[in-house]
């Protein structure tokens, strides 16, 4: 009932790079989170199954990875009749703009009392017009941007990535119901994985996990790949800190000015802002460190409007 939560650590080459060249003490990677939320039923906007508790859990969250089926299996468990991806999303997708209407519909009637932004109206009522027309919300996502849709607090608006989890033979040969998902989605959304071989791999040391990779035909583990993807729909970058004690990656979302990202650090770096020593990592590789790139020219004094490159 209660969501899984699951703290991941970015991988990046880069950073293992940094460290050699600092020889840092320590290396930290950044994080990304995933809330493992159970399934939804049919109703789930009116209270049925677990209903309103998935979606205030939903909420919480800056994007929505369905996770769906593509495998047939006499061993596991479906709780449908037969294997059909499309219907399972679109049963989860169904239940979040019928929560978004009800929740437009009341924001919308409160607002006679108490006034909305009107950038904040024009929006819900656009979002209103569209699920009433056809449901399809893309021209909506066009034409707002990312911090304006967060704001609003609706669920269909929510960046999405569709995973699906099949089996080993179809993870490089792919099926009808994987074939089914990309037609409907789309190449860049949709994510292919076998959470069988994950698991497998999870347990192995790197040199074995590299040798069962080849022979598999994987080039990038699923969660490689997922956490890659969210990066790019969420539209975050990292920087990097390396000296001594450590190197460590921070993430930011795009178009981060050096203030913002100084806070990320410690709230402290920002309240005291006067300037950032800002190197490029190619730069630090090809002058092998902090103090050769110094000599040659390469260090930076980058004052608090600077935009933070990745």
């Amino acid at each position: 009932i209660d969501p899984n939560i699951g703290i991941v650590p970015v991988p990046d080459e880069r950073l293992d790079i940094l460290k050699s060249i600092s020889n840092s003490k320590k290396k930290i990677n950044t994080n990304i989170s995933f809330v493992d939320i159970a399934g939804l039923v049919k109703g789930a906007s009116k209270g049925e199954g677990l209903g309103n508790k998935f979606l205030s859990h939903i909420r919480e969250v800056d994007a929505i990875i369905h996770l769906t089926r593509c495998f047939e299996s006499s061993k596991i468990q479906n709780v449908n009749n037969d294997i059909n991806p499309l219907r399972d999303i679109e049963i989860v997708e169904t239940e979040m703009i019928l929560a978004d209407m009800e929740s437009i519909n009341k924001r919308l009637e409160k607002n006679k009392k108490k006034g909305l932004k009107e950038n904040e109206e024009i929006l819900l009522r656009d979002v209103l017009k569209c699920i009433e027309k056809d449901g399809d919300l893309s021209n909506i996502i066009k034409n707002y941007d990312r911090n304006t849709l967060n704001q609003s607090g609706l669920l269909s608006l929510k960046p999405k990535i569709y995973v699906c989890n099949t089996d080993e033979k179809s993870l490089v040969d792919s099926n009808k119901y994987i074939d089914s998902c990309l037609k409907k989605y789309g190449e860049e959304n949709i994510i292919t994985i076998c959470a069988e071989i994950e698991n497998q791999i999870f347990d192995l040391d790197e040199k074995e996990k590299k040798f069962f990779m080849e022979n598999s035909g994987i080039k990038k583990t699923g969660l490689d790949l997922l956490i890659q993807k969210g990066y790019k729909i969420l539209k975050l970058e990292t920087f990097f800190t390396s000296g001594i004690q450590e190197s460590r990656a921070w993430t930011v979302p795009k178009n981060t000015s050096a203030l913002k990202a100084a806070g990320v650090i410690h709230s402290d770096f920002e309240k005291g802002f006067i300037r950032a020593e800002t190197i490029s990592y190619d730069d630090f590789i090809s002058c092998n460190g902090y103090n050769e790139s110094k000599s040659a020219g390469k260090l930076r004094l980058e004052g608090k409007n600077y935009i933070v490159k990745d």
